[in-house]
């Protein structure tokens, strides 16, 4: 395989351009092809077998542009289907987990929170993650309507605000140190979450992890790229106004029936 070729990254819409974000600053010299399946966002209200389809879709796509390697932006997508994925194709992937384990590591009052996707919450990945941490109380909070919300372009909204504050006080009253945000949309929402949460409440994402061990798989099994193009394309099969919005206008979203 050309190591010169793209990685192909896809998520169920635009939040996974807060990963892509971080894959793009630590290796500066890859091309990227990004696909936002916002037609079918969000995946965390689908069955199991809806996921896994979507993201064999997905990667057909991301196979056909020449992708060395694939990201799969989306929690609910890595622990529904991720597994399927490896077993099917022969190209590496690389997944998107909650991350517990740090703030598990570092907690002081041993109480988490996430606020994760029913998709993922429910999926057997997520809860065989959780069950290893038995000594550490994990606070669930499924994000209802919060990934509609920003794909309408409506993150800064009343009803988003409203939506955080009934998600997050039952959290803060249960003594978390911690708050996981497992679903890659709601980087996006930091803003808003801290103007909530305590000062002493930490916020934890997975997108440096993932561009991190991104790069670690490059070197070992493809090899990163030699040339210096840094090239991004986008692609979404709904209007592309708020993925635009989302990236200032600075790259190329194509819109595209997949």
């Amino acid at each position: 395989m050309d190591n010169n070729q793209p990685i192909g990254i896809f998520d169920s819409g635009i939040g996974g351009t807060s990963i892509w974000r971080e894959i793009h600053h630590l290796l500066p010299n890859e091309r990227t092809i990004y696909l936002a399946d916002s037609k079918n966002a969000p995946y965390g209200q689908k069955s199991q077998k809806e996921i896994i389809a979507l993201s064999m879709k997905n990667t057909d796509l991301l196979l056909e542009m020449g992708c060395k390697l694939i990201v799969v932006a989306c929690n609910t997508a890595t622990t529904n289907a991720i597994r399927e994925l490896r077993e099917k194709y022969d190209v590496p992937f690389i997944g998107i987990e909650p991350a517990i384990k740090p703030a598990v590591a570092n907690s002081k009052t041993q109480i988490i929170g996430i606020l994760a996707t029913q998709g993922t919450l429910n999926s057997e990945l997520f809860n065989k993650t959780a069950e290893m941490f038995h000594d550490t109380k994990i606070v669930e909070q499924v994000g209802h309507g919060l990934v509609q919300l920003i794909e309408s372009g409506n993150m800064n909204s009343p009803e988003m605000e409203k939506l955080l504050h009934s998600y997050l006080t039952p959290m803060i009253e249960a003594n978390i140190d911690y708050l996981v945000l497992g679903c890659s949309h709601y980087p996006y929402l930091i803003p808003q979450i801290k103007k909530i949460l305590p000062d002493h409440i930490q916020i934890i994402d997975s997108g440096r992890a993932v561009a991190k061990q991104t790069k670690n798989v490059l070197k070992e099994r493809v090899g990163l790229s030699s040339t210096t193009s840094n090239e991004a394309i986008f692609y979404t099969n709904t209007n592309p106004k708020v993925l635009q919005e989302i990236l200032e206008n600075k790259f190329l979203v194509i819109e595209k029936d997949f």
